[in-house]
């Protein structure tokens, strides 16, 4: 299921008429979780490091796509081994700023799961 993301501004984003203001992870069936960015913050001291840790958690069997809202600037980056690690589980990652992305995520096709920053 494929959500429809409305917009973004620093601090939030709205998906089908909802405005929620922190980061969320999109799963295959369209449920919106609040990212865990302790996961990473722990290792690196930001959420701007997408941690190993971090994307197990991300990761859903049968992804084949990844859109990542990289922040309103473009901060957020994935971790070497967050990289390689969807990269052993066959799935493409497309990083690009969430207002972008978002772009992306609303005329992607296929089973794709998201992350979105919603500041810096």
């Amino acid at each position: 299921m494929n959500l429809k993301i409305d917009n973004t501004e620093f601090g939030s984003i709205t998906i089908d008429g909802d405005v929620i203001e922190h980061d969320v992870v999109i799963n295959l069936s369209g449920k919106i979780e609040k990212r865990k960015k302790k996961l990473s913050k722990k290792i690196y001291g930001t959420s701007h490091i997408i941690s190993i840790e971090e994307a197990k958690h991300i990761y859903e069997k049968g992804a084949e796509q990844l859109i990542i809202g990289s922040g309103q600037y473009g901060n957020v980056n994935l971790s070497n081994e967050a990289s390689e690690y969807f990269k052993k589980k066959q799935v493409q990652i497309d990083l690009s700023p969430t207002p972008e992305a978002i772009k992306k995520w609303n005329s992607a096709i296929g089973s794709i799961i998201g992350l979105f920053h919603v500041t810096c």
